[in-house]
């Protein structure tokens, strides 16, 4: 077992779910359905990284730590260099990086992305599951992600990739055969040393064409490495419509 603490960064005024972390699944609070699944997957702490009160007052006997962070920072690394610092962990402590808005996260991939971050040597490490259907691959609310021979990223995108040029040109309902696809799942690890560097960084190119604060690192010449989930890990929740497909999961599994 990696030694590891997993942080959660918990944002109030999401942009398209605002309150986000206070909304409510099956009765609680969907920041405290995570700080469950991350207490599952024995990590040494958890710790939300939170920027309002009334998440903190959510958490209240729930066995986590909260740090209050700015409500000024612009990513949710940022956030958690600040809950670093809070916590006083050292440079080498092995941090997972859940984010708040994943009330199914499996511990086991909680687990994963530990483990390999800690074998790959690699700076940062994240999971990825193949995409299903086209409809999936060209949604850009799901981030693809292509690997080298070795696990390590290419290249995120919100676009579809790699594009199967004959076969989408024929048809672009259907995925061909293959299975070349891979969405990205938002967790990370990391040691707290690079993830107080990563928040140093100053935004890169790449990044602010996607949206997407991974490709920082990519763009800075850092590897991330990447692995396959090794159980099935839900989309989180981002929109309205996602918290009512939660809530039908949730329902479903007799929660």
């Amino acid at each position: 077992m990696a030694d590891f603490v997993v942080a959660i960064p918990a944002r109030h005024d999401a942009s398209r779910l605002p309150g986000k972390p206070l909304r409510l699944l099956s009765g609680e609070p969907l920041v405290l359905h995570v700080a469950r699944r991350a207490l599952a997957a024995g990590a040494r702490e958890v710790w939300v990284a939170a920027d309002d009160d009334r998440i903190a007052a959510a958490l209240e006997g729930a066995g986590v730590r909260v740090a209050m962070t700015s409500r000024d920072h612009a990513s949710g690394t940022d956030r958690l260099a600040e809950c670093a610092r809070i916590a006083g962990w050292t440079d080498d402590t092995l941090v997972v990086n859940l984010q708040g808005d994943e009330p199914f996260a499996p511990a086991s991939g909680i687990r994963a992305v530990a483990h390999l971050l800690r074998d790959s040597g690699a700076a940062m490490a994240t999971l990825a599951t193949p995409v299903d259907t086209a409809e999936r691959l060209f949604d850009p609310n799901t981030v693809k992600v292509v690997q080298a021979v070795n696990g390590d990223a290419l290249y995120f995108s919100r676009a579809p990739m790699p594009w199967p040029r004959d076969a989408f040109r024929a048809d672009r309902a259907r995925l061909p055969p293959g299975g070349h696809w891979l969405r990205h799942i938002g967790i990370y690890a990391y040691h707290a040393g690079f993830l107080k560097r990563f928040a140093s960084m100053p935004p890169g190119r790449l990044e602010g064409i996607e949206a997407l604060e991974q490709l920082r690192v990519l763009e800075a010449g850092e590897r991330i490495a990447v692995a396959l989930a090794p159980d099935a890990f839900p989309p989180g929740v981002d929109t309205p419509e996602d918290l009512a497909r939660a809530q039908s999961r949730m329902e479903a599994q007799g929660a």
